[in-house]
Protein backbone atom coordinates (compact mmCIF):
# COMPACT_ATOMS: atom_id res chain seq x y z
CA UNK A 1 0.00 0.00 0.00
CA UNK A 2 1.32 3.24 -1.02
CA UNK A 3 1.41 6.10 1.67
CA UNK A 4 1.93 9.58 1.16
CA UNK A 5 4.31 11.96 2.76
CA UNK A 6 1.99 14.84 3.16
CA UNK A 7 -0.46 14.58 6.17
CA UNK A 8 -1.73 16.81 8.60
CA UNK A 9 -2.66 15.66 12.37
CA UNK A 10 -4.14 17.83 15.81
CA UNK A 11 -5.01 16.39 19.19
CA UNK A 12 -5.40 18.31 22.45
CA UNK A 13 -5.44 16.58 26.10
CA UNK A 14 -6.71 17.65 29.88
CA UNK A 15 -4.54 18.15 32.12
CA UNK A 16 -6.47 19.80 35.15
CA UNK A 17 -6.62 22.89 34.12
CA UNK A 18 -4.72 22.82 31.45
CA UNK A 19 -5.32 22.10 27.84
CA UNK A 20 -1.98 20.34 26.25
CA UNK A 21 -1.92 20.74 21.96
CA UNK A 22 0.01 18.89 19.80
CA UNK A 23 0.12 19.52 16.27
CA UNK A 24 2.07 17.89 13.19
CA UNK A 25 2.42 18.06 9.68
CA UNK A 26 4.48 16.79 6.79
CA UNK A 27 5.74 17.82 3.18
CA UNK A 28 7.28 15.68 1.08
CA UNK A 29 11.31 15.18 1.41
CA UNK A 30 14.16 13.24 0.23
CA UNK A 31 14.85 12.49 4.31
CA UNK A 32 13.36 12.80 7.46
CA UNK A 33 13.69 16.84 8.18
CA UNK A 34 12.04 17.39 11.79
CA UNK A 35 11.43 20.98 12.94
CA UNK A 36 9.77 21.15 16.83
CA UNK A 37 7.90 23.63 19.03
CA UNK A 38 7.96 22.58 22.26
CA UNK A 39 6.53 24.81 25.50
CA UNK A 40 9.27 25.27 27.92
CA UNK A 41 7.71 22.87 30.38
CA UNK A 42 8.13 19.73 28.22
CA UNK A 43 11.80 20.42 26.49
CA UNK A 44 12.65 17.75 28.61
CA UNK A 45 10.92 15.38 26.60
CA UNK A 46 13.04 16.63 22.93
CA UNK A 47 14.35 13.89 22.29
CA UNK A 48 11.64 11.36 23.39
CA UNK A 49 9.22 12.87 20.94
CA UNK A 50 11.73 13.07 18.40
CA UNK A 51 11.91 9.35 18.64
CA UNK A 52 8.36 8.81 18.87
CA UNK A 53 7.60 10.88 15.84
CA UNK A 54 11.01 9.47 13.73
CA UNK A 55 9.37 5.37 14.58
CA UNK A 56 6.19 6.75 12.57
CA UNK A 57 7.09 8.99 9.78
CA UNK A 58 10.71 7.90 8.41
CA UNK A 59 10.61 10.57 5.90
CA UNK A 60 8.91 13.90 5.13
CA UNK A 61 9.38 17.74 6.18
CA UNK A 62 8.03 17.42 9.72
CA UNK A 63 6.81 20.68 11.59
CA UNK A 64 5.89 19.23 15.26
CA UNK A 65 4.57 22.01 18.01
CA UNK A 66 3.29 21.45 21.50
CA UNK A 67 1.58 24.17 23.96
CA UNK A 68 -0.42 24.54 26.32
CA UNK A 69 -3.44 26.87 26.93
CA UNK A 70 -4.35 27.29 30.92
CA UNK A 71 -7.52 28.68 32.87
CA UNK A 72 -7.22 32.54 32.81
CA UNK A 73 -6.95 32.34 36.59
CA UNK A 74 -4.24 30.01 36.95
CA UNK A 75 -2.04 32.14 34.15
CA UNK A 76 -2.31 35.45 36.45
CA UNK A 77 0.81 36.55 37.89
CA UNK A 78 0.43 36.10 41.70
CA UNK A 79 1.37 39.58 43.91
CA UNK A 80 3.79 38.36 46.85
CA UNK A 81 1.74 39.89 49.98
CA UNK A 82 4.68 39.42 52.45
CA UNK A 83 6.70 41.85 50.07
CA UNK A 84 4.10 44.05 49.98
CA UNK A 85 3.78 44.28 53.45
CA UNK A 86 7.48 44.43 53.92
CA UNK A 87 8.07 47.80 51.52
CA UNK A 88 4.74 49.13 52.79
CA UNK A 89 6.47 49.16 56.81
CA UNK A 90 9.86 50.47 55.49
CA UNK A 91 8.04 53.26 53.85
CA UNK A 92 6.29 54.21 56.75
CA UNK A 93 9.06 54.60 59.04
CA UNK A 94 11.08 56.42 56.34
CA UNK A 95 8.23 58.79 56.10
CA UNK A 96 8.39 59.17 60.16
CA UNK A 97 12.02 59.30 60.26
CA UNK A 98 12.54 61.60 57.66
CA UNK A 99 9.25 63.51 57.41
CA UNK A 100 8.47 62.92 54.13
CA UNK A 101 4.94 62.52 53.31
CA UNK A 102 3.44 59.12 52.95
CA UNK A 103 2.33 58.49 49.19
CA UNK A 104 -1.44 59.45 48.36
CA UNK A 105 -1.70 56.45 46.32
CA UNK A 106 -0.43 53.42 48.43
CA UNK A 107 -1.01 50.56 46.11
CA UNK A 108 0.09 52.35 42.84
CA UNK A 109 3.65 52.71 44.64
CA UNK A 110 3.87 49.52 46.70
CA UNK A 111 2.75 47.32 42.64
CA UNK A 112 5.86 49.24 40.92
CA UNK A 113 8.35 47.95 43.56
CA UNK A 114 10.90 45.49 43.01
CA UNK A 115 9.69 41.86 42.59
CA UNK A 116 6.29 42.23 43.88
CA UNK A 117 4.50 40.90 40.72
CA UNK A 118 6.94 38.00 39.45
CA UNK A 119 6.54 34.72 39.00
CA UNK A 120 8.88 32.95 41.09
CA UNK A 121 8.02 29.39 41.21
CA UNK A 122 9.61 26.60 39.36
CA UNK A 123 7.56 24.39 37.79
CA UNK A 124 8.72 20.56 37.30
CA UNK A 125 6.99 18.18 34.84
CA UNK A 126 5.18 15.58 36.69
CA UNK A 127 4.96 11.97 35.31
CA UNK A 128 1.27 12.02 35.24
CA UNK A 129 1.07 15.84 33.17
CA UNK A 130 3.80 13.92 30.73
CA UNK A 131 1.38 10.51 30.16
CA UNK A 132 -1.20 13.42 29.15
CA UNK A 133 1.21 15.27 26.88
CA UNK A 134 2.42 11.86 25.75
CA UNK A 135 -1.05 10.67 24.68
CA UNK A 136 -1.80 14.01 22.60
CA UNK A 137 1.36 12.98 20.91
CA UNK A 138 0.62 10.04 20.09
CA UNK A 139 -2.92 11.12 18.69
CA UNK A 140 -1.75 13.35 16.59
CA UNK A 141 0.97 11.58 14.91
CA UNK A 142 -1.83 8.06 14.52
CA UNK A 143 -4.17 11.12 12.67
CA UNK A 144 -1.21 12.78 10.40
CA UNK A 145 -1.02 8.26 9.72
CA UNK A 146 -3.82 7.72 8.65
CA UNK A 147 -4.13 11.37 6.33
CA UNK A 148 -1.06 9.66 4.88
CA UNK A 149 -2.90 6.37 4.07
CA UNK A 150 -6.24 8.31 2.66
CA UNK A 151 -3.59 10.17 0.28
CA UNK A 152 -1.53 7.58 -0.92
CA UNK A 153 -5.06 5.29 -1.53
CA UNK A 154 -5.90 8.46 -3.54
CA UNK A 155 -2.12 8.72 -5.59
CA UNK A 156 -2.45 4.42 -5.93
CA UNK A 157 -5.63 5.43 -7.84
CA UNK A 158 -4.31 8.30 -9.87
CA UNK A 159 -1.04 6.11 -11.03
CA UNK A 160 -3.17 3.22 -11.36
CA UNK A 161 -5.13 5.78 -14.58
CA UNK A 162 -1.75 6.99 -15.85
CA UNK A 163 -0.23 3.64 -15.89
CA UNK A 164 -3.63 2.69 -18.40
CA UNK A 165 -3.56 5.16 -20.11
CA UNK A 166 -0.15 4.56 -21.13
CA UNK A 167 -0.88 1.20 -21.89
CA UNK A 168 -3.69 2.10 -24.07
CA UNK A 169 -1.24 4.67 -25.91
CA UNK A 170 1.37 2.25 -26.18
CA UNK A 171 -1.28 -0.07 -28.06
CA UNK A 172 -2.27 2.59 -30.25
CA UNK A 173 1.09 2.86 -32.18
CA UNK A 174 0.97 -0.69 -33.23
CA UNK A 175 -1.27 0.32 -36.11
CA UNK A 176 0.99 2.70 -37.70
CA UNK A 177 4.07 0.95 -37.71
CA UNK A 178 3.14 -1.72 -41.05
CA UNK A 179 2.23 2.03 -41.97
CA UNK A 180 5.65 4.02 -41.95
CA UNK A 181 7.32 1.01 -43.32
CA UNK A 182 5.60 1.09 -46.24
CA UNK A 183 6.13 5.30 -46.38
CA UNK A 184 9.81 4.56 -45.63
CA UNK A 185 10.13 2.26 -48.41
CA UNK A 186 7.83 4.38 -50.93
CA UNK A 187 10.08 7.58 -50.28
CA UNK A 188 13.44 6.05 -50.71
CA UNK A 189 12.34 4.53 -53.98
CA UNK A 190 10.83 7.52 -55.37
CA UNK A 191 13.82 9.53 -54.36
CA UNK A 192 16.36 6.98 -55.83
CA UNK A 193 13.68 7.11 -58.98
CA UNK A 194 12.76 10.84 -59.34
CA UNK A 195 15.29 12.85 -57.62
CA UNK A 196 18.31 10.95 -58.12
CA UNK A 197 17.35 9.15 -61.29
CA UNK A 198 20.35 5.98 -60.85
CA UNK A 199 19.56 2.67 -61.80
CA UNK A 200 20.20 0.52 -57.98
CA UNK A 201 20.80 -3.23 -57.45
CA UNK A 202 17.10 -4.21 -56.37
CA UNK A 203 18.49 -6.76 -53.71
CA UNK A 204 20.75 -4.52 -52.77
CA UNK A 205 17.95 -1.73 -52.05
CA UNK A 206 16.04 -4.21 -50.02
CA UNK A 207 19.00 -5.31 -47.71
CA UNK A 208 20.10 -1.65 -47.25
CA UNK A 209 16.39 -0.53 -46.52
CA UNK A 210 15.64 -3.75 -43.81
CA UNK A 211 18.96 -2.00 -42.00
CA UNK A 212 17.47 1.07 -41.74
CA UNK A 213 13.83 -0.02 -41.10
CA UNK A 214 15.95 -2.22 -37.90
CA UNK A 215 17.80 0.63 -36.85
CA UNK A 216 14.23 2.52 -36.52
CA UNK A 217 12.57 -0.91 -34.83
CA UNK A 218 10.63 0.52 -31.76
CA UNK A 219 9.71 -3.57 -30.60
CA UNK A 220 12.77 -3.64 -27.65
CA UNK A 221 11.54 -0.01 -26.47
CA UNK A 222 7.73 -1.39 -26.40
CA UNK A 223 8.85 -4.45 -24.46
CA UNK A 224 10.50 -2.57 -21.94
CA UNK A 225 8.05 0.05 -21.49
CA UNK A 226 5.54 -2.56 -20.52
CA UNK A 227 7.73 -4.65 -18.39
CA UNK A 228 8.71 -1.15 -16.12
CA UNK A 229 4.38 -1.04 -16.08
CA UNK A 230 3.96 -4.16 -15.02
CA UNK A 231 7.06 -3.44 -12.16
CA UNK A 232 4.95 0.23 -11.51
CA UNK A 233 2.46 -2.22 -10.37
CA UNK A 234 4.19 -4.51 -8.57
CA UNK A 235 5.95 -2.12 -6.39
CA UNK A 236 3.47 -0.31 -5.43
CA UNK A 237 1.46 -3.57 -3.98
CA UNK A 238 4.59 -3.99 -2.24
CA UNK A 239 4.73 -2.27 1.43
CA UNK A 240 5.30 1.20 2.17
CA UNK A 241 8.84 3.12 1.69
CA UNK A 242 8.76 2.49 -2.34
CA UNK A 243 8.40 5.96 -3.11
CA UNK A 244 12.69 6.19 -4.55
CA UNK A 245 11.93 2.86 -6.35
CA UNK A 246 8.85 4.20 -7.72
CA UNK A 247 10.98 7.24 -8.91
CA UNK A 248 13.57 5.49 -10.64
CA UNK A 249 11.17 2.94 -12.42
CA UNK A 250 9.18 5.88 -13.86
CA UNK A 251 12.77 7.16 -15.25
CA UNK A 252 13.37 4.35 -16.92
CA UNK A 253 10.27 4.59 -18.53
CA UNK A 254 10.38 7.68 -19.69
CA UNK A 255 13.77 6.80 -21.11
CA UNK A 256 12.21 4.00 -23.30
CA UNK A 257 8.78 6.83 -24.26
CA UNK A 258 11.82 9.37 -25.53
CA UNK A 259 13.85 6.44 -27.30
CA UNK A 260 10.23 5.30 -28.92
CA UNK A 261 9.77 8.68 -29.85
CA UNK A 262 13.39 9.42 -31.44
CA UNK A 263 12.86 6.39 -33.80
CA UNK A 264 9.31 7.04 -34.76
CA UNK A 265 10.11 8.98 -37.76
CA UNK A 266 5.75 9.19 -38.29
CA UNK A 267 3.55 12.10 -37.20
CA UNK A 268 0.98 10.27 -36.12
CA UNK A 269 3.52 7.74 -33.56
CA UNK A 270 4.92 10.85 -31.79
CA UNK A 271 1.83 12.80 -31.23
CA UNK A 272 1.23 9.86 -29.00
CA UNK A 273 4.86 9.42 -27.82
CA UNK A 274 4.21 13.05 -26.96
CA UNK A 275 0.23 12.04 -25.24
CA UNK A 276 2.81 9.49 -23.30
CA UNK A 277 5.18 11.79 -21.81
CA UNK A 278 2.14 13.75 -20.73
CA UNK A 279 0.85 10.92 -18.66
CA UNK A 280 4.60 10.08 -17.36
CA UNK A 281 5.05 13.74 -16.15
CA UNK A 282 2.04 13.51 -14.46
CA UNK A 283 3.22 10.13 -12.66
CA UNK A 284 6.67 12.04 -11.70
CA UNK A 285 5.22 14.78 -10.24
CA UNK A 286 3.60 12.84 -7.83
CA UNK A 287 5.89 10.44 -6.87
CA UNK A 288 7.90 13.09 -4.92
CA UNK A 289 5.07 12.62 -2.60
CA UNK A 290 5.49 8.89 -1.94
CA UNK A 291 7.09 7.48 1.05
Amino acid sequence: MILSMTGYGKAVATFGSKKIYAEIKSLNSKALDLSTRIAPLYREKEMEIRTLIAQQLERGKVDFSLWIEEDAAQQATPINKALVESYYNQLCEISRTTGIPAPADWFATLLRMPDVMSRTEVKELSDEEWAAARTAITEAINLLMDFRRQEGAALEKKFTEKLDNIEQLLQSIAPYEKERTEKIRERILDNLQKSLGVEYDNNRFEQELIYYIEKLDINEEKQRLTNHLSYFRETMSEGHGQGKKLGFIAQEMGREINTTGSKSNHAEMQNIVVKMKDELEQIKEQVLNVM
